[in-house]
């Protein structure tokens, strides 16, 4: 028998965690950047009390919000390209439950974050206890049940020795570019008290590297043949271009092949927005350059995303009759896709091998002529919706075009997550090098800009992180800010406040509703609420100023960056105001029937748009 370590179950979590590695930019370096925590009765005698004694080698940072917390983990995995991770640990009941929307962004964004929240007694004996849920039918169920269906691996463990597998399927999903994604480790509250004589191998040093899988060379000689017969080619760039790190080897294939690129939310910033070949965002809230090439294409080389509706426009922004689309994708799920053909494999190694293949091939001339005659045309609306104006109430365009002028340079990071501002940064703001645009649009989950900030600073310590908010996210979580000030790392928030969801309010509008409950001055309140957004974050410590105008937004943003703290810069925006140019018809479906006139206009346009939507 080998030689043994007796450990509690946690102590073992915590010094296995410790030993993964990984390698990054040639360099050998813990897998496992820190672990959050927020302790309750469920876990700070056993968690806590292991963290405290690693807390030299594995770090242990509070935050304030567990879904906060979870977001900036699941942020950092993504401003780390999946490279590295971080953990979570909470109590059991609310403190668990806060982190299962976070769990829902990281599965839908495919993003590696370890949750370990403390669970019920396995002995059952003080059943119930502080914040067990009992379920009446079943009494094996407890609130961490939620986390099934928004994990890619799931375990209670209710025995000591249990997580000695359970940790090794984490790390296999956690570092695995099909299965990656959410890992919970329910972790039963007096299990984690519990000794074992654990094998000292599994606390063994091992580092784990990216798998990269090449293509069948059947799919690979099919894709081959598919682009040889293509007259009007278009590459579609998602996340998973960045995950793959594979931007050079995409901006030398378009570049060699001539073929037009269009970026997905999560793919934006895979291609430099100034490449001449970079045709922008796609879809919804696309450029009339890209989906102009996207109408067209009768053939698509999808790179690495899932191909969700805003990016298709609901399926029905392709146009060409005989339309072939190319699924390169490591997860067989998405690469095969509405008919897709499938190529299974890493972006990388795939674009690699394609592009050896199709040597001297290029896609017409008359591409390349097309490409930069619609990417001027777009560039010019584009810079007209962003220029400075004087308007009493300026547009999220022109805080943009603010934002962008004076802190968007090749330093700097974007981030943001929902409401209107995702629409109009996918289309308006230009990305200088990969992962300089990070857009939490799988989920869309309001909340997720501040602590996704504070993941992307922890990951990216030397960027301008710059984060666009509205008032309607900041009012769902801003308490990381506070954490971003203990932890000092500097942050720049712009909040837009439009007072309300102006977002929905627009697409209340357009699908002929009456303007209701979005507007904080349609809703059935009793008193219009006057927030000081500056002062409110001032009170948690940041810099913070409140401007009335474009032109003193930009010297409040000049003047932030001396600032030794996180800034704040507030400014009142037009809740109507968006940009028309570019975008493309999105499946919201109208009511059939509504003694409102207006819904019933909105429902015959909404038959209409839907009769073009590919049922492939």
């Amino acid at each position: 028998m080998g030689k043994t370590i007796r450990l509690t179950m946690a102590q073992a979590v915590a010094h296995f965690l410790k030993a993964q590695m990984t390698v990054v930019d040639g360099r050998k370096v813990p897998i496992f950047a820190g672990v959050w925590a927020i302790f309750g009765h469920g876990n700070v005698a056993g968690m806590g009390e292991a963290l405290y004694q690693v807390r030299g080698e594995l770090p242990t940072l509070r935050a304030h919000n567990e879904q906060g917390m979870a977001h900036a983990a699941i942020a950092f995995a993504k401003a780390s390209f999946r490279q590295r991770v971080m953990a979570c640990t909470t109590s059991i009941g609310p403190g668990a439950l806060n982190m299962v929307t976070a769990a829902g962004v990281a599965h839908v964004n495919r993003l590696p974050v370890l949750f370990l929240p403390g669970d019920v007694f396995a002995n059952r004996i003080p059943d119930p206890v502080l914040q067990q849920i009992e379920d009446f039918g079943d009494g094996t169920v407890s609130v961490n049940d939620a986390f099934r269906c928004v994990s890619r691996y799931f375990d209670r463990i209710t025995r000591p020795e249990q997580i000695i597998p359970a940790l090794k399927r984490a790390m296999q999903v956690l570092t695995d570019p099909v299965d990656c994604g959410p890992v919970t480790l329910s972790l039963c509250q007096d299990v984690q008290a519990e000794a074992y004589d654990y094998p000292a191998s599994l606390f063994a040093e091992k580092v784990w590297t990216q798998r990269r899988p090449r293509p069948d060379s059947g799919e690979l000689a099919a894709a081959i043949e598919t682009l040889r017969k293509a007259e009007k080619p278009l590459i579609i760039a998602g996340g998973g271009v960045l995950y793959s790190q594979a931007t050079a080897e995409l901006k030398a294939f378009a570049g060699l092949h001539g073929i037009p690129v269009a970026v997905t939310q999560a793919g934006k910033s895979a291609l430099p927005d100034d490449h001449p070949l970079c045709m922008g965002s796609i879809g919804v809230t696309g450029t009339s350059a890209a989906n102009a090439f996207a109408e067209e294409a009768d053939v698509i080389l999808a790179v690495g995303t899932r191909m969700q509706d805003f990016t298709t426009g609901s399926w029905a922004l392709f146009k060409h009759d005989g339309l072939k689309m190319i699924g390169l994708n490591t997860v067989a799920f998405d690469a095969a896709k509405h008919d897709s053909q499938p190529l299974v494999a890493d972006a990388r190694e795939a674009l690699t091998l394609l592009s050896e293949a199709l040597g001297g091939w290029k896609a017409p001339a008359s591409m390349e002529a097309a490409a930069k005659a619609r990417k001027t045309a777009w560039m010019a609306a584009a810079n007209s919706a962003t220029a400075p104006t004087n308007a009493a109430l300026p547009s999220d365009a022109q805080v943009i075009g603010a934002v962008q002028r004076t802190i968007g340079g090749e330093n700097s990071v974007l981030v943001c997550a929902a409401g209107g501002l995702p629409g109009e940064l996918h289309k308006l703001w230009q990305a200088r090098k990969p992962g300089g645009y990070h857009m939490e649009y799988g989920f869309s989950c309001m909340g997720y800009e501040i602590a996704g900030a504070l993941g992307v600073k922890l990951a990216r310590p030397e960027a301008d992180v710059v984060v666009m908010v509205g008032d309607g996210s900041y009012m769902m979580m801003n308490s990381e800010l506070s954490t971003s000030i203990m932890l000092g790392r500097k942050l720049t928030v712009v909040v837009l406040d439009n007072r309300g969801y102006g977002c929905i309010n627009r697409l209340q509008m357009g699908t002929g509703g009456a303007n209701f409950n979005n507007l904080l001055k349609d809703a059935m309140i009793e008193a219009m609420p006057d927030i000081d957004f500056r002062a409110h974050a001032e009170s948690m410590g940041a810099v913070a100023v409140k401007v009335s105008s474009i032109a003193d937004l930009e010297t409040a943003i000049q003047q932030s960056k001396g600032n030794d703290r996180t800034s704040v810069i507030v400014i009142d925006t037009d809740p109507l105001v968006t940009t028309q140019e570019g975008g493309h018809w999105w499946d919201v479906a109208v009511p059939e029937v509504s003694p409102r006139a207006e819904v019933n206009k909105a429902r015959e346009a909404y038959v209409k748009a839907r009769s073009a939507q590919s049922l492939g």
